[in-house]
């Protein structure tokens, strides 16, 4: 948590210095409200957006008794509200919670998912998912999302400033160095934010492979459907957007990954040590 305080932090300042570079005291005023506003509709809205997205069914107990029952039974131990169940139409193998807070989640399921775990392994993935919602981290990536994506307009119109000659403070600068500072702003605050923006989530996921652990009582039943769908992804990846990747309990866009700086998930390899470490403690 305290890791995880810190990059949001660090997002935080980095709107903050680009609202204070282009505009002194009135342009951090002006980046801080609008962070704010952009963090109010992401905090109300994002559930029902992501869910809409992928097209999610909700289910009742009649629809998907297993579901709801390893459910219940996880939300009981783990001292949780029951969340709304809603299962993908996809055959991609994929999960992810969603929802401002534990009163408000719902969890998702692939059509996939269903097909290729066991009853072990499915409630390894659903107390993971569970985790995030007990953890807020919904909540935080959501923020962390908004923070990245204000930075980026800003610098977007950064870049435009710098094609047009726009923002008085280039031209108090002598020798243009206004000018070189303006089109370095606009090049290095996105990929410092989307640098920040993917250690949260890497860090939240550790996190919630721990917690998740904990409240199944089985490291091993996750750490085992994590390497299925390892291989689950890899054969059918679920149609994803980048924007909403972190959401989901693997990386649905790891085929398409850049270096490990740019990826929303640790490496799989290591979630699967840790948790088998984790087991071992454990017995």
């Amino acid at each position: 948590m305290l890791r995880t305080t810190l990059l949001l932090g660090a997002l935080t300042g980095l709107i903050m210095l680009i609202g204070q570079y282009f505009g002194g005291a009135s342009g951090l005023i002006i980046a801080f409200i609008f962070a704010v506003i952009m963090n109010f509709g992401s905090y109300w809205f994002s559930d029902k957006i992501v869910l809409k997205m992928y097209g999610g069914q909700q289910v009742s107990e009649a629809d998907a008794p297993q579901l709801h029952r390893i459910v219940h039974a996880l939300t009981v131990r783990a001292g949780l509200p029951m969340p709304k169940l809603y299962i993908i139409p996809s055959e991609g193998a994929n999960a992810f919670a969603t929802g401002r807070n534990p009163e408000n989640a719902a969890v998702a399921v692939t059509q996939g998912i269903l097909r290729v775990m066991n009853e072990r392994e499915l409630t390894g993935v659903l107390a993971h998912e569970l985790a995030h919602v007990k953890n807020r981290d919904i909540l935080i990536s959501s923020i962390a999302a908004t923070l990245a994506g204000v930075i980026m307009m800003i610098a977007n119109m950064a870049q435009w400033a710098a094609i047009f000659g726009g923002f008085s403070r280039s031209d108090d600068d002598e020798g243009g160095g206004g000018m070189l500072g303006l089109i370095l702003m606009a090049i290095l605050a996105p990929l410092a934010a989307t640098i920040i923006q993917m250690a949260i989530s890497r860090t939240r996921e550790y996190a919630a492979d721990r917690a998740g652990a904990r409240m199944s009582g089985d490291p091993e039943g996750l750490a085992s459907a994590l390497e299925k769908l390892g291989f689950a992804s890899e054969r059918t990846p679920v149609e994803a957007s980048p924007q909403t990747a972190h959401f989901f309990i693997v990386n649905p866009l790891s085929g398409r990954s850049m270096a490990g700086l740019f990826t929303t998930h640790p490496p799989l390899e290591e979630r699967i040590t840790r948790l088998r470490a984790m087991s071992g403690q454990m017995a």
